[in-house]
């Protein structure tokens, strides 16, 4: 009796903590992350224009990588990091009661994931909606974050700029975030301008925009858009030695480019050949 008695108790014990567990998941879904990206690799990537990272992605046949919506706070802003990826979903009742409060919140957990090689990536609502502002941004000024990136807008212009880290947004607003939207996930899949942002991609911005490599192909995105560049510098310089049309040299397709070329002559007496580059006819490695 007593031994049936434990067991019904111990049954009723079980369900009631099943039931009381968060709601879970249980269909198929693919792993956020899509590789890794070490800090030798990112410092590469870095040293290049988002120019160059477009070309390359382009030339491995990759869908679009620039987040259109994302421009320098600054002039002076670039960034290179990681991506440590944060939703907003449009705000509800239930969503504002769910979400984990104060210093548990999304936002927070994927604040303290950041630091100097990593870049905030915030998926907004909408382009003017803000994501954040001065007070919460502080903890990122104090973890010497890489960089913030968003489709919407921040608040606070000023005092972000003042704090020096590198942030790149829609626009700027007066608007308060959580009266649209809320935090959601933290390190999951995002989307920004329709491009898709997977935790640990590698995020680069300048002036001309903001770049999304992803970390699967990082290696060769990196081979093919240095490849171009040094290319572009020979060619350039050889324009201003010789001024006349460009056409003669670019553009020019990477791992097309014909030996007996003009292009394929002058970068023949660079010591560039099919031997030691994948941008020729033939020694395409992609």
């Amino acid at each position: 009796m007593f031994v049936s008695s434990l067991r019904r108790t111990g049954a009723r014990a079980i369900l009631s903590s099943k039931f009381s567990l968060p709601p879970c998941r249980n269909f198929a879904m693919g792993a956020a992350a899509g590789g890794h990206i070490d800090d030798e690799l990112l410092e590469k990537l870095g040293s290049l224009s988002t120019q160059a990272l477009v070309d390359g992605l382009w030339v491995m046949g990759w869908p679009s990588a620039q987040i259109d919506d994302a421009k320098p706070l600054h002039p002076s802003h670039k960034c290179v990091g990681r991506a440590v990826t944060l939703n907003f979903v449009p705000a509800r009742p239930d969503i504002a009661q769910d979400k984990p409060a104060g210093g548990n919140s999304p936002e927070y957990e994927a604040f303290e994931l950041c630091g100097p090689n990593e870049v905030l990536v915030m998926s907004s609502c909408g382009k003017m909606e803000s994501v954040g502002g001065d007070i919460k941004f502080l903890r990122l000024k104090q973890l010497k974050i890489g960089g913030l990136v968003t489709d919407g807008s921040v608040r606070d212009t000023d005092e972000i700029i003042n704090y020096g880290f590198p942030c790149f947004s829609h626009s700027t607003t007066a608007r308060q975030g959580p009266a649209a939207m809320q935090p959601w996930e933290c390190n999951g899949v995002v989307e920004l301008s329709g491009v898709t942002v997977r935790p640990g991609d590698a995020i680069v911005g300048d002036q001309d925009g903001v770049v999304v490599v992803p970390a699967k192909v990082a290696p060769m995105v990196y081979d093919i858009a240095h490849g171009r560049e040094v290319i572009e510098e020979i060619v350039k310089e050889e324009l201003i030695k010789n001024p006349g049309p460009p056409g003669k040299y670019y553009p020019f397709m990477s791992g097309k480019i014909k030996v007996d070329s003009p292009l394929g002559q002058l970068l023949a007496t660079k010591g560039i050949t099919p031997e030691n580059s994948n941008q020729f006819e033939g020694s395409a490695n992609w």
